[in-house]
Order: structure tokens, then C-alpha cells, then sequence
């Protein structure tokens, strides 16, 4: 299914993957008044993540709109980001917006999650269980592009969120997940994989929680831009294409994991 804002294909499955930080479109009135350009954009998006949900034959959730017309990782009130504080002191807008272009924004904001309650749910129905990977990335050069890169042990290269979760149910899914990510040969190296260090997860890995307790596992998979330079937009292909053979080798050990847990 194609939208106006993201595109999704059903898969056949229990496991989704989600990259709905990876848009860079704006509607053109949008367009109009914002107060940055594509390069500052592009750096707080996550872009090239749309291209790792292709490792599942399950669904996948790809936004195509950009998270500075509405965030989708947000609670619906902070969605539209309006001033800089919303958006790390960046100048969002060359004039204030106009609350019907934030009407507009938060429609798609609404239909986008009304989508997803009903793909869920049909999930739901199907399989009883499944996962949903929600794939994003993060800056880790903040102070510029030739600053140091920021402290590691703060910032781990596989950040994976699971604030939200409840770990009786799904803790043996979860570090399955993260030892056999941890494990993968990773062009002669190992990630540096760990749990809530960096993120806990966002709105949409809380959304699928609160609204599908009892079958739906989220986990919020950040990867540190390490595979890219996140000041000129340039891709490392060898890293960046290491990254789904990395993640693909974790699905036998999580549809394993999740048989276990319907048992």
C-alpha cells in the first residue's frame, strides 16, 4: 500500500520491520517556510534504513515523509516539531506555522497510526505473536564534522530500546536477539551491542505496547552512524551493507524464540 507519507507491504510472517525515521519528503507548503536545508535535514533523519526491512518476509513499514513535517516516533502533541528546542536548537521554521498546516500534519500523523492499529491487529489475528523491528540510526559527531567521535560507552553501534516491553514475557526473545547480533561476524569484528543505553525506545515502540500488550514485541533497533558520515551524507557500502546480513542472521533465532513463547 502506498500513501501519501509511508508505504507498506504485508508480508506473510509474525515479524514486522519498521523504518519510519528513514523519509525526507515535505509537502510543498511545508517546504515553503522551513528554515533548513536538505543537508541539516538528512542528518537528523535516518536515512538508508528503509532498505534493511527488506530482510524480512514479513511486513514492512516504510515512512516517505520527513519527520520535520510530524514526527512519528512522538507522542501526537510534540509531532510537529515548532521551535528549536523540539529539534536539537535547529531553526525549524523562517516563520511560525500556521495551525492549519500542523492540522494537515497531524491528520497524516492520526491516519499513519490508525494503518498501523489495523495491521497489528490483523497480525493479531494471524499469528497470535509476532515481533515488530523498528529500525532507525543516530548521530554520534555531534560537535561537528571534524570533532572526536562522541564517548562510545555512551553510545553503543547497535543501541537496542526495549523501555517499553515487558521482559518476563519477551526477555529471552530479547537477548537472543542481542547475543546473535553481538556474535555475527561482522567483517572480522563483533558490534557492540546493548540495551538501553542510548534509547529506550520512542513513541511508536510504546504505542504497540500499550495498544498490543498480550502479542506484540517491539524492539527499537538504533545503529550508530557508523556506516555513513553524518555531516556530508556519504555511505560506507561495505559497512552499510554488512548491516542486513547482520540483522538477517538473527530472524531462525527470533522465529524460534517466538514459537517458544506461543508453546
Amino acid at each position: 500500500m502506498k500513501s501519501v507519507g509511508w508505504e507498506i507491504t504485508e508480508g506473510r510472517e509474525p515479524i514486522v520491520a519498521t523504518a519510519i525515521h528513514d523519509g525526507h519528503e515535505l509537502r510543498a507548503e511545508v517546504l515553503e517556510i522551513t528554515g533548513l536545508s536538505d543537508s541539516d535535514r538528512l542528518r537528523e533523519e535516518d536515512p538508508y534504513t528503509g532498505a534493511w526491512t527488506n530482510i524480512v518476509a514479513g511486513t514492512r513499514i516504510i515512512a516517505r515523509k520527513s519527520r520535520f513535517e510530524y514526527d512519528l516516533n512522538r507522542q501526537r502533541h510534540r509531532a510537529v516539531y515548532r521551535v528549536p528546542e523540539d529539534a536539537w536548537g535547529l531553526p525549524v521554521w523562517k516563520r511560525e506555522i500556521s495551525e492549519p498546516l500542523v492540522t494537515q500534519s497531524l491528520a497524516e500523523y492520526d491516519a499513519f497510526y490508525a494503518e498501523a492499529h489495523r495491521i497489528f491487529s490483523e497480525m493479531e489475528r494471524r499469528f497470535g505473536r509476532y515481533i515488530v523491528l523498528d529500525f532507525h540510526s543516530y548521530n554520534h559527531r555531534r560537535g561537528g564534522a571534524a570533532a572526536p567521535i562522541d564517548d562510545p560507552e555512551a553510545n553503543p553501534e547497535v543501541n537496542v530500546g526495549t523501555g517499553s516491553l515487558d521482559r518476563d514475557r519477551w526477555g529471552s526473545l530479547v537477548d537472543r536477539f542481542i547475543g546473535e547480533l553481538t556474535d555475527f561476524d561482522f567483517l572480522g569484528r563483533h558490534l557492540d551491542v546493548r540495551e538501553n543505553v542510548k534509547f529506550k525506545g520512542g513513541n511508536f515502540s510504546r504505542w504497540i505496547h500499550a495498544n498490543f500488550a498480550a502479542s506484540a514485541c517491539c524492539l527499537a533497533v538504533e545503529f550508530k552512524k557508523f556506516f555513513m558520515d553524518e555531516w556530508t551524507g556519504e555511505i560506507d557500502s561495505r559497512e552499510y551493507e554488512a548491516i542486513p546480513r547482520a540483522l538477517a542472521a538473527t530472524l531462525p533465532g527470533l522465529r524460534e524464540s517466538l514459537q517458544k513463547i506461543d508453546r
